[in-house]
């Protein structure tokens, strides 16, 4: 049986229509987590303060409080955590000690949030509609009868492509993107007061992003809501904003109008993040603080010689990578990434023609949308996978005729490695970080443990700037910034001539980022290694690459020097994706 709303909920809901009191008030918030350690205070004394139809972003590093403070609000703390002390008061009711019955007539139908990853926030084995669906009926918005027709107008509101279709599709036949908006149709279905939209653009592309943000700063404000937008994405906070709250350590350092805080930070963490931001007109090294640098690699690492420098090292030639067509299922995934549609012959193709080159000593960024092929591009050249067609030349060797089977174990192969997008997920629970840098050189370098193993680790810790300390640290006692160190470290042990980054700083704050991308170009100039960078953030291919190669629908668009293209594109394509950059005011 479907819930009936607590009419003591509908009573103390009555004074939120109050003309100029705020709907949400957020006083003096302390919340504690038990460990094994003890007590630890996520968040200390926060105020927050959201009028109806405002949008305040909250901004911070990992570990800032931020989330925290959203699923507060939303009382969905796990059990470990606590509320100490404070208020939450919510149109006139105090959520902190409220009985877990009125919180769950509250959230989705008054309050509601979409999630930072959609696939993890749906129901993997349940249709995406009816899901919609179940949000309608327990909250008495919807009959049976009718379920399904509001469903569809909900999908159409939220520019779902063929929503009759989508009704009936599973999370994972739909695209990040096309995730995203069935999470926001869910958030939005019971036309909430209340939106938390927790980091809801991470993993997407610019443009993806862009149109994500403007449909729900659409619908928002048509329908008079209001929002808090979590983010670590100082330009989304700048453009979607009205007022920005700084977080730090579990406390609140700055807030102010978001217009106000970018143009003149007052608090010295703001103006830390501020500049390690990413934005047209810097330097790599504008992005670190001041005094810090990147660590230097350690003394009697090896560095190439210039001869050399200039010639290719990678030539990839009518690179083509076909996928059979296998009905109707493959014809919707294709148009929900926005590619070509499948040719007559039922073939589809992923990468269609690709040719470029990667000089000895040189960086170029592979960039596009999600689904344009650029992981597909380089998941072939690290020979992972085969191609249908082409021709693949590494330092005059043709590796492309080497099944990717036998690839793993020629000589070849050490001289190409790769950094893997999710740092968590590329490493090896059961291996401490120092057994996962020493992986390759067990695997690939015929190297025995013992002294000489331990030292080569720590040098390449060191390369990296891993603390020592850190080398016996399984890789959920790491941060995010310290597994990618790790991934570095294992990815250049073997002194490759050629790295593959696949988006190694995506999922990073920006501070690390910053040190990451420093220590990146650093390692390139001293150990003479080439990159291919891919990535959707166009800031960051422009400060490490000296080249770009612009794709879409498995096709080159547009190709040339980083400044050229991104500052003065030909192509219109490359143009719209530079223009859905986010950023804060210069």
């Amino acid at each position: 049986m479907h819930g009936v709303i607590d009419p003591a909920i509908a009573g103390a809901l009555a004074p939120a229509e109050a003309p100029h009191g705020p709907l949400l008030s957020v006083r003096d918030l302390t919340v504690e987590f038990s460990t094994r350690k003890g007590i630890v205070q996520a968040v200390k004394n926060v105020d927050l303060t959201v009028a109806k139809g405002e949008t305040v972003g909250i901004v911070g590093e990992s570990g800032s409080g931020k989330s925290v403070t959203s699923y507060t609000v939303m009382r969905i703390l796990d059990r470990a955590g606590r509320i100490a002390e404070g208020s939450i008061v919510f149109s006139g009711l105090d959520l902190a000690y409220a009985p877990e019955r009125q919180m769950r007539d509250l959230r989705g139908r008054e309050m509601s949030m979409i999630f930072q990853n959609p696939r993890a926030a749906l129901n993997p084995i349940r249709k995406v509609g009816h899901q919609i669906g179940d949000v309608l009926l327990h909250h008495l918005q919807a009959q049976p009868s009718n379920v399904k027709e509001k469903v569809i107008d909900i999908l159409n509101q939220v520019r779902i492509a063929r929503p009759e279709e989508r009704y009936h599709a599973y999370p994972f036949e739909l695209s990040g993107g096309m995730c995203q908006r069935i999470v926001i149709a869910l958030a939005l279905a019971c036309r909430p007061q209340l939106m938390i939209a927790d980091e809801p653009t991470t993993g997407l592309d610019v443009t993806t992003q862009k149109a994500v943000m403007d449909l729900v700063t659409e619908l928002t404000r048509a329908r008079g809501m209001s929002t808090i937008l979590i983010t670590h994405d100082l330009g989304l906070a700048a453009t979607y904003c009205d007022t920005v709250m700084v977080m730090e350590k579990g406390r609140v350092v700055e807030t102010a109008p978001a217009e106000r805080i970018f143009r003149d930070p007052q608090h010295p963490y703001t103006r830390k993040l501020m500049r390690a931001t990413p934005r047209p007109g810097i330097t790599l090294r504008d992005l670190l603080p001041e005094g810090e640098a990147p660590a230097a690699p350690a003394e009697g690492a090896a560095v190439r010689a210039a001869e050399g420098a200039g010639t290719p090292l990678l030539k990839v030639e009518n690179l083509v990578k076909e996928y059979p067509r296998q009905g109707a299922p493959v014809a919707m995934l294709a148009a929900l990434f926005g590619k070509a549609p499948p040719k007559e012959d039922g073939i589809f193709r992923a990468v269609d023609g690709l040719s470029f080159e990667v000089k000895k000593g040189e960086s170029v960024g592979l960039v596009g949308e999600s689904g344009c092929g650029k992981s597909t591009t380089s998941t072939i050249v690290m020979r992972l996978i085969d191609a249908s067609s082409g021709k693949i030349t590494f330092d005059g060797a043709d590796i492309g005729a080497i099944p990717a089977k036998e690839f793993a174990h020629h000589p070849i192969r050490k001289r190409i490695q790769m950094v893997f997008q999710d740092p968590t997920e590329s490493l090896n629970p059961r291996y401490t970080a120092s057994r996962a840098i020493a992986d390759p050189l067990l695997r690939m370098a015929g190297m025995s443990g013992g002294a000489k193993l331990r030292a080569k680790v720590e040098e390449l810790a060191a390369m990296v700037g891993l603390p020592g300390d850190l080398l016996d640290r399984f890789p959920h006692q790491l941060s995010g910034g310290q597994k990618a160190r790790v991934g570095i470290a294992r990815a250049i042990a073997l002194n490759p001539d050629l790295v593959i980054l696949d988006e190694p700083t995506a999922a990073l704050d920006v501070s690390v980022q910053a040190v990451v991308l420093n220590l990146l170009e650093e390692l390139k100039q001293t150990l003479g290694m080439s990159y291919l960078f891919v990535s959707h953030d166009l800031h960051v291919v422009k400060l490490l690459c000296d080249r770009v190669i612009v794709m879409r629908h498995g096709r080159m668009v547009e190709e040339g020097a980083s400044d050229q293209v991104l500052e003065a594109p030909k192509d219109a394509y490359t143009r719209e994706l530079i223009a859905a950059i986010p950023h804060p005011p210069v």
